[in-house]
């Protein structure tokens, strides 16, 4: 997940770099709103039961677009690199099983019932996100350190995990649970969205019409999931196909990029194609929104396809603007969202216990309305400025 904003001719796509630390920028603020009071509904996340979707709502979706769109770069090194198929499915499923780790251990934070446990519960956030430091740190940058100790703070981490798994107590007074996967968290929904569709690809590679098989025959289950055709099952591929759709959406833009780009003619047309089927996805999830309500939480097939639509838009838009124009230096300031993007993600696990812990409230002014919104877009940046910091002296994490 930890990618490098890097000058063109490095073999990169500077767009899906600069993408993934604006939406990783965005992430963190829209994840810092539940702070605010008075902020206005259209940035807020869509109750379940609303037939709408807010700002927020589009993030995660583009997360996942994103996730998609590097999959073949990623794949296509290490097939350069010769690593066989076998040691290319290992290092798929060593992501997964990290992503879903991470995820399980989140989302079972949000139903944690310390009273019943040993440690209160932002002691016990803190220490999964030193455990998660300590196991995924990418000890490699680091000057010095030695293959021995790296491999102990990494047992060390493990051991971590395990005791907070150990001493884990969720639910309520009356009926104490222990951790379980619940809806998996975010990192554990692009985790496997991440394995369905890399595994896609490693096998079909550049077959184009074996990957629009498999988006379209995703497109169709996120359908089926609603019971539209009576005659036919619904089933999940573990969680919903709006999150593999998602992410082969981001996976064919690529593949179809990869095909284009060695010409400027051709790639020019590979751009006004994908502007194209993004207003065409906007287009048709609006239109099937009577029979399917737009929404989120429920994951249905319109706000699936807004969210392509959304996804592809955006790429095109930000490749012209910064690969063809080259206008990116703007974006400078976030580059470590883009290079050490799980860092990012996890550095509020630690900023969050801690203020709960000292007490410390922002000032009232800096909680409602525009100025709170204000200091939620610097609380993102700060992250931000703070991840580079860390990166500068080769703390990051891997996987």
């Amino acid at each position: 997940m930890e990618k490098a904003i890097l000058p063109k001719g490095d073999n990169r796509i500077r767009t899906i770099d600069i993408l993934r630390a604006l939406t990783m920028f965005l992430m963190i603020f829209v994840n810092d709103l539940w702070s605010l009071t008075g902020v206005p509904q259209w940035l807020e996340h869509a109750l379940a039961t609303e037939d709408r979707m807010g700002f927020s709502d589009v993030i995660y979706p583009l997360f996942l677009f994103i996730v998609g769109l590097s999959i073949p770069l990623a794949i296509n090194i290490r097939f350069k690199k010769k690593e066989a198929r076998p040691q290319i499915v290992w290092h798929i499923l060593v992501r997964t099983v990290a992503l879903l780790v991470m995820g399980l251990y989140m989302v079972n934070f949000e139903t944690i019932f310390s009273e019943e446990m040993p440690i209160g519960k932002y002691i016990w956030e803190i220490l999964m996100a030193i455990g998660i430091f300590l196991i995924w740190m990418d000890y490699r940058r680091i000057p010095g350190l030695s293959n021995g100790l790296a491999t102990g703070l990494k047992g060390l981490g493990i051991l971590l995990l395990v005791y907070l798994a150990w001493i884990y107590k969720g639910g309520s007074a009356e009926n104490t649970i222990w951790m379980r996967p619940q809806w998996w968290g975010i990192l554990g929904l692009i985790g496997w969205a991440y394995l369905l569709n890399g595994l896609i690809f490693l096998f079909a590679g550049k077959r184009w019409t074996y990957l629009m098989i498999a988006f379209i025959l995703l497109l169709f289950m996120n359908i089926q999931e609603n019971g539209i055709f009576e005659f036919l099952p619904g089933f999940k591929l573990v969680i919903s196909a709006s999150n593999h759709v998602l992410v082969m959406a981001g996976v064919l833009c690529t593949v179809f990029y990869l095909k284009s780009a060695k010409e400027e003619r051709s790639l020019n047309r590979f751009l006004w194609l994908v502007a194209i089927a993004g207003l065409c996805f906007m287009a048709y999830g609006f239109a099937i929104r009577p029979a399917f309500p737009i929404s989120k939480i429920l994951a249905t097939p319109s706000w699936t396809a807004i969210c392509i639509g959304i996804g592809f838009l955006s790429y095109a838009l930000l490749y012209v603007l910064v690969d063809k124009l080259g206008f990116y230096k703007w974006a400078s300031p976030i580059k470590p969202a883009g290079t050490s993007t799980l860092t990012c993600y996890l550095i509020p696990y630690f900023i969050y216990p801690i203020m709960a812990l000292s007490g410390f409230r922002w000032p009232d002014f800096l909680s409602h309305g525009i100025l709170g919104i204000v200091k939620s877009l610097l609380f993102s940046l700060v992250i931000i400025v703070f991840v580079g910091v860390l990166e500068r002296r080769n703390i990051r994490l891997r996987i």
